[in-house]
């Protein structure tokens, strides 16, 4: 399918988004909330440098926090396409309220032990875990999709404003009130998110004439997709390559503070208030980075800016360089993550966007548990230099090693749904509905197309994966090389309709060109087996 008119439309302005009062509404919540979020960060750090000055221990409360996203992010995902996300994200804001609420609780009475945090830390990343991809996945009803890539990078920017302005008040705030106080300010910020979702009406969806999805099976549906899907797979190929290198910056940061520049709790929120205000010039100059570098040079140049962070705290430990270091960190970092991330959204249809997205998340931040335990160990055992420079290093060996993973760097890649399918018929008291069906599609095809014609299917078999098919065969017949039948089953015959509504322009486009290979224009013959009734 030819692109190049789609790419060559006007880019919608940066801050079309905001014309839209629920995106508006929603991403100051969000902000907010996200504020509170980066006080916790700092809150719990630098309460775990108090509470133990293991490297090990330490960079545990980072690990706390992107593990469960990780462990959770799948059915997390599967749940977000499959419930009401609104009701969904209100559910989960409630509970973190409540849960940020006790931990405050716990530290101002000094109740809190290394166990203690870490345990409440991994509490609200599940809870984050919950929230994440149905937070992505309802962006696309906030905005027109022209719009699309401004309010990924907004939100992106938003999540950088938050950072740049929580650690500095919560370094503040530690010192001037206590430890306690980024705790119950977090715990307050939920309010604002929680009263925006209230106030929301998401648009009003065509009703659904097939059940809900099993968790299970949609949990799979979503996994089947993101293997049989290259442009997805190529993304989740660079964000692991990068987040696990990367990752050191975030669990080495608070030890850089206290050990390395021996400052205190207002040296590390200005660390991080450098790293967000790298980060906001990131995203107003990304627009700028993508048309001129694409978003696989972005990738690959933001790699060797936190490569070069990274070796500048290491190298020259002096507060005044490390607060540049931060600052080219957050620049590099949010190009690298608003880059993947739209690369990932630019990658998925609707019907799955959640649990490809929660793929993606758990790909990010399995990679950062990972790392950040892998980076405390090095450090424990070696010195924080000497981890910092080896994630360096790897950082910049992943580039050449990934770069054949090309992402998605084009928009409205054809993955809305073509409905071009005319809808199968079941005969009723014949057959058992919930049972496996097999499909057979019968082509005819000459002799001077069959090569053609075989790479076209090959493409056409990740298409049939995409949207639930499995064991799927083409063979020729013997008796008439002409004659090819192509074969797949699917879990149901509720499935195969599920089928049905997903397949794409994207595959539209496929089947026309393996049409027009047919002798005589010959319409292919399909049909539908069932598992007869007892």
């Amino acid at each position: 399918m030819d692109m190049a008119v789609t790419d060559k439309k006007p880019a919608a302005s940066a801050w079309a988004p905001f014309s839209h009062s629920s995106f508006a509404v929603l991403w100051v919540a969000t902000v907010v909330s996200n504020i509170g979020t980066w006080m916790h960060d700092v809150g719990a750090g630098w309460l775990m440098t108090e509470l133990s000055s293991s490297p090990l221990v330490v960079s545990a409360v980072q690990a706390a926090t992107t593990l469960p996203v990780f462990l959770f992010a799948l059915l997390a995902g599967a749940v977000a396409d499959i419930v009401d996300r609104r009701k969904l994200l209100i559910a989960v804001n409630v509970l973190l309220a409540a849960a940020a609420a006790t931990l405050a609780t716990l530290v101002s009475l000094d109740l809190v032990t290394p166990l203690v945090l870490i345990l409440f830390t991994f509490a609200l990343g599940t809870g984050a875990a919950f929230v994440a991809p149905a937070w992505q996945a309802i962006v696309p009803s906030l905005v027109p999709r022209s719009e699309l890539p401004a309010a990924i990078a907004l939100n992106s920017m938003g999540i950088n404003v938050s950072r740049a302005i929580g650690p500095a008040v919560a370094g503040v705030l530690i010192v001037g009130v206590g430890l306690w106080s980024p705790f119950a300010l977090n715990a307050v910020s939920f309010i604002g998110i929680i009263a925006a979702l209230l106030w929301w009406k998401p648009p009003v969806t065509a009703e659904k004439t097939l059940p809900p999805e099993d968790v299970g099976a949609a949990i799979v549906a979503g996994l089947r997709y993101a293997v049989h899907s290259s442009p997805l797979r190529a993304t989740l190929v660079r964000a692991l390559a990068f987040f696990l290198f990367a990752s050191a910056f975030w669990s080495m940061l608070p030890l850089i503070a206290r050990v390395v520049l021996s400052g205190g709790p207002t040296l590390y929120g200005l660390l991080l208030t450098s790293v967000g205000v790298g980060a906001i010039a990131g995203a107003l100059l990304l627009p700028r980075l993508r048309t001129r570098f694409g978003l696989n040079r972005i990738v690959a140049l933001g790699s060797v800016g936190v490569a070069t962070s990274l070796m500048l705290l290491a190298l020259v430990p002096v507060a005044g360089v490390a607060l540049v270091a931060a600052v080219i960190a957050g620049l590099s970092w949010i190009s690298v993550l608003s880059s993947l991330n739209h690369a990932a959204q630019m990658s998925l249809p609707d019907w799955v966007r959640a649990r490809g997205l929660s793929i993606f998340l758990t790909v990010f931040f399995g990679a950062m548990s990972l790392g950040s335990l892998v980076w405390g160990q090095i450090a424990n055992s070696y010195g924080i230099p000497v981890a910092m420079l080896l994630a360096a290093l790897g950082a910049i060996v992943m580039i050449p090693v990934t770069w054949r993973s090309q992402i998605n760097d084009t928009e409205g890649n054809g993955l809305a749904p073509s409905m071009h399918w005319p809808a199968p018929i079941l005969s009723g008291g014949n057959a058992e509905p919930d049972k496996p069906v097999m499909i057979q599609v019968m082509y005819a095809v000459g002799a001077t197309d069959r090569d053609r014609f075989l790479a076209l299917m090959r493409e056409l078999s990740d298409a049939r994966r995409r949207s639930g098919g499995y064991d799927w065969s083409v063979m020729q017949d013997a008796a008439d090389p002409r004659r090819f039948v192509e074969t797949w089953r699917e879990a149901s015959w509720t499935q195969h309709l599920r089928h049905h509504d997903r397949v794409s322009l994207q595959d539209q486009d496929i089947q026309a060109r393996i049409r027009r290979l047919q002798i005589d224009d010959a319409q292919p013959s399909v049909t539908h087996l069932v598992t007869p009734s007892h």
